[in-house]
């Protein structure tokens, strides 16, 4: 195992270049920040050379801070309300300097399936110094370079991180960055008068506590059995080719009759939908009856219209849709069926949805009835035989730009969190390939892995 060597390890504060510092302000969290994992989003993104040298990172870095001051801020509560929001102090980001010990190139480190080995190539998330945002710079042998970061998701979302580090990139290249950030937390999401919860968000954004529930046993049924049984659980990386993911769209929508084609993302949900529930082996017998649903995140940016927020806006604006069945209706089903099921639950996450959702989760009750965001509960990631998935289509990470060219890999870390699916962005090698990660229990991989790349798997078991 390749040594990663840590240099250097210091605190970045925004750079204002010569003007006048902000003074100290608070901005609490909204409705949507609450409800996000409050924990770290980690991203490791690799460049070829040339690198440009750790001083340029870091005054960039402080000049991106400048535009997007919440990153060097801290979570704080408030005394006398017990509001949590973000304190803009300018306390500032970790830079972490690395090197990869004799003489070791990128390859000798790089995996073609994600370890855990991935972690050392991004910092560990909270060390007591409360930063929001940590990096980690670490330089190979054969010139090339390593980002990692490790970003509070309390501050923002996969698309609010992914504009910084774009910024970033752009500050260190020493051009204006764009677009201009937009940081307005209250504007935005401020509820209407009169309230109008149109829509049941009890059990979707908010639930009762575990230790108010009176059903842990069945939850701590997980992937269909009972319970993990000490299965490992893994990470596979996948990637589809533009011929299989054209195939595909074209089968769905031939199977579905739909008037109008089902898009990448939605066709690949629904193929992994069905993939990862065959290989927990919930198509026939008891499992076959056990509900199931696809978790799909949904980002409020493209979906919210009064007033519609700006794609620049920094903070956490994701709701989910719940596309549900049954495993075997799931995997006896065209591919068509599966891909109407997460268009149409996707698409009631609409501008009402979300407007909803804000009257409700600031009206009181989630006080008063004790709620909790799902994403609050330390077993979120026991899925039993649901699916998450994360798309990433449409997040510019392969935007980020240091200098010496795009990134040519990037990864969201290492999350084996099992029934947990990232749908990354488009491969940067344009060839109109996308890849994914997909965690499961290592029983259930071989069985995954067999079927992922065969839609003529999926038809034939539709006939039995």
């Amino acid at each position: 195992m390749t040594k990663i060597t840590v240099q250097s390890s210091k605190a970045v504060k925004p750079d204002y270049g010569g003007g006048d510092t902000p003074a100290t302000a608070f901005v609490p969290l909204t409705v949507f920040d609450l409800i996000s994992f409050d924990d770290y989003m980690f991203g490791v993104h690799a460049f070829h050379p040339p690198s440009p040298p750790t001083a340029a990172l870091e005054a960039g870095l402080a000049r991106a801070l400048a535009e997007y001051r919440e990153w060097a801020g801290r979570l704080h509560a408030e005394a006398a309300t017990g509001r949590r929001g973000i304190l803009l102090n300018d306390a500032g980001a970790r830079l972490v300097e690395a090197a990869a010990a004799d003489g070791a190139t990128l390859a000798s480190v790089m995996p073609p399936q994600p370890t855990p080995e991935v972690r050392r190539l991004h910092p560990s998330g909270g060390d007591g110094a409360g930063e929001l945002m940590l990096v980690q710079v670490t330089r190979f042998a054969c010139g090339s370079l390593v980002v990692g970061h490790a970003m509070h998701h309390a501050v923002g979302d996969g698309f609010a991180i992914s504009r910084f580090l774009v910024a970033w990139g752009q500050a260190t290249r020493g051009v204006a960055i764009d677009p201009v950030p937009v940081h307005d937390r209250t504007s935005f999401f401020a509820p209407r008068d009169p309230p109008r919860v149109e829509f049941e968000h009890r059990g979707a954004e908010f639930k009762v506590p575990r230790e108010k529930r009176k059903d842990d046993d069945a939850r701590r049924s997980i992937g269909g059995g009972a319970g993990s049984g000490g299965d490992e659980v893994v990470v596979r990386h996948v990637r589809f080719s533009r011929e299989f993911i054209s195939e595909l769209k074209s089968r769905a929508s031939a199977s579905s009759g739909a008037p109008r084609p089902y898009s990448t993302a939605q066709c690949l949900a629904a193929h992994l939908w069905r993939c990862v529930t065959r290989a927990r082996g919930l198509g026939g017998g008891g499992g076959g009856r056990r509900a199931t649903a696809l978790h799909l995140a949904v980002n409020g940016r493209a979906r919210m219209s009064r007033p519609p927020v700006p794609e620049a806006y920094t903070g956490n604006l994701v709701l989910w849709a719940h596309p549900a069945t049954t495993a075997r209706d799931l995997l006896a089903g065209a591919l068509g069926r599966a891909a109407e099921l997460v268009r149409a639950a996707a698409a009631r996450v609409d501008d009402a949805y979300f407007r909803s959702f804000i009257d409700f989760a600031s009206s009181g009750a989630v006080e008063e009835e004790g709620l909790v965001p799902p994403l609050a509960d330390p077993e979120a990631a026991a899925l039993g035989a649901d699916v998450a998935v994360y798309c990433l289509l449409r997040v510019p990470f392969y935007d980020v730009d240091f200098g010496g060219g795009r990134q040519f890999f990037y990864t969201p870390g290492y999350y084996p969190a099992e029934g947990v699916v990232y749908i990354l962005p488009p491969s940067p090698l344009g060839d109109g390939s996308v890849e994914a990660h997909v965690s499961l229990f290592s029983r259930a991989m071989e069985t995954f892995k067999a079927c992922c790349f065969s839609i003529e798997h999926h038809e034939a078991l539709q006939d039995q």
